[in-house]
């Protein structure tokens, strides 16, 4: 199941496609163990995404991005794509960017 949620209202007055945007995603399933974060973290170098990702205690994984709207699509379809099998639930909220990240890279 896929939870995508907007942050502070549903839909924006104009196109975000190329605006800057920031994700904060929950994965849960099999997800720690099978190379989520460094899959990740290739990903999301390919399309110059920023943040990080990091295994959380319970078994999820979080994923805090930032990039313009349709590349931060692209990195999700991938990482869904490239993990489908062990992916269980996703819990995505979408915000606007702060421009808070200089690259991408994983936390322990």
């Amino acid at each position: 199941m896929v939870r995508d949620q907007e942050a502070g209202g549903s839909n924006p007055p104009f196109p975000t496609r190329f605006m800057k945007r920031k994700i904060h995603a929950y994965y849960s399933g099999r997800v720690q163990g099978v190379g989520f974060r460094f899959t990740a973290s290739d990903i999301a170098q390919d399309l110059d995404v920023t943040g990080w990702v990091k295994n959380l205690h319970d078994g999820r994984v979080e994923v805090v991005a930032e990039a313009e709207e349709d590349l931060l699509k692209e990195f999700l379809e991938r990482i869904n794509k490239y993990f489908s099998r062990y992916i269980q639930d996703v819990d995505i909220k979408w915000f606007p960017a702060i421009d808070e990240f200089k690259d991408f890279g994983i936390k322990f």
